[in-house]
């Protein structure tokens, strides 16, 4: 019978340089096979070794080098980073195991050990980015990931939900260039099925909340930031004053059905009233309509219609 797979922290210079020899490898073999991927150059480069080694440093919030052993083998090894001050997140920046030692459940005996190590270790839930790679998907879906969104680039992430409920608080947003904001929205636009926020839409989005044109509320898991919605105002010259247009309305798919879609809305009808819009409005297809109803939207204005410019 095998030995029990374990795991060893690297910490020595010589087992640094031998495991980011490992990463190349790793990264040139499956991860950037064709030479003329844009990425690989980073990838492969010093600026990409020196930010992971700063956030290897450093005292909180710190990347780990591991590597899997088997019966007296190095047999793969995983890179991630617990986020011990903020929600207890472990985000697994990398995982492999060596090619020869691929099959018989290996990889996901592997994965259960990292699991295993980075709740002893403070985490909380672990969370990856997969990249679109679906046998990447299928794989992590089998120690019990569930798609949930995207992040700040638009790539589709995974997340082993975290076991403990924790109270859901709604804030306004306070910081246009907040990462989470922009992490919420494509995983919104993905769902959706439109195109992720590009550079220049971010900073267009920024500037909008900076002037007060949009104004974004943030449904909050303790650090974690798992839903929002926003309210864009116009003038009324019916009213003869502010009303609202409710948008962007997204809760990321592992925290649904936990009544936070009823505390953002009315989260935002209160803060409505207490800031002057005279009425809140919201388009949506059909199939939407009972739920925005039971949200409290249900008064009927009729059809709406738009030119595109």
């Amino acid at each position: 019978m095998s030995a029990s797979i374990t795991i060893r922290e690297v910490i020595t210079e010589p087992d640094v340089a031998a495991f980011w020899k490992q990463l190349h490898s790793y990264f040139i073999r499956d991860i950037f096979p064709d030479p003329e991927d844009e990425d690989r150059a980073y990838f492969l480069g010093e600026e990409y070794r020196e930010q992971m080694q700063k956030i290897h440093d450093r005292p909180q919030n710190r990347c780990y080098y591991l590597i899997f052993r088997r019966d007296g083998q190095d047999i793969g090894f995983a890179m991630p980073v617990i986020y011990t001050e903020e929600d207890g997140k472990c985000f697994i920046l990398e995982f492999c195991v060596y090619p020869e030692f691929r099959g018989s459940g290996i990889g996901r005996e592997c994965a259960g050990v990292l699991l295993n190590w980075a709740e002893e270790n403070g985490a909380l839930y672990a969370e990856l980015n997969y990249g679109g790679d679906h046998r990447r998907r299928h794989f992590w879906e089998k120690v019990g990931f569930l798609e949930n969104g995207a992040d700040e680039w638009g790539e589709p992430l995974l997340i082993r939900p975290p076991k403990a409920d924790v109270p859901i608080t709604i804030e306004v947003l306070a910081d246009p260039e907040d990462w989470q904001l922009k992490k919420l929205e494509n995983g919104f636009l993905r769902e959706i099925g439109e195109e992720v926020l590009t550079e220049e839409k971010q900073k267009q989005l920024a500037q909008a909340i900076r002037e007060g044109k949009i104004t974004f509320f943030v449904a909050k898991r303790g650090y974690r930031s798992v839903g929002m919605c926003s309210v864009a105002k116009c003038f009324s010259t019916f009213a003869c004053s502010d009303t609202g247009v409710f948008e962007d309305f997204y809760i990321e798919p592992v925290f649904r059905g936990k009544g936070t879609a009823r505390k953002l809305a009315q989260a935002v009808q209160a803060w409505c009233g207490e800031n002057g819009i005279a009425s809140l409005t919201v388009c949506c297809a059909p199939c939407d309509e009972e739920m925005y109803q039971s949200l409290g939207f249900d008064t009927r204005l009729g059809i709406t219609l738009a030119h595109i410019c």
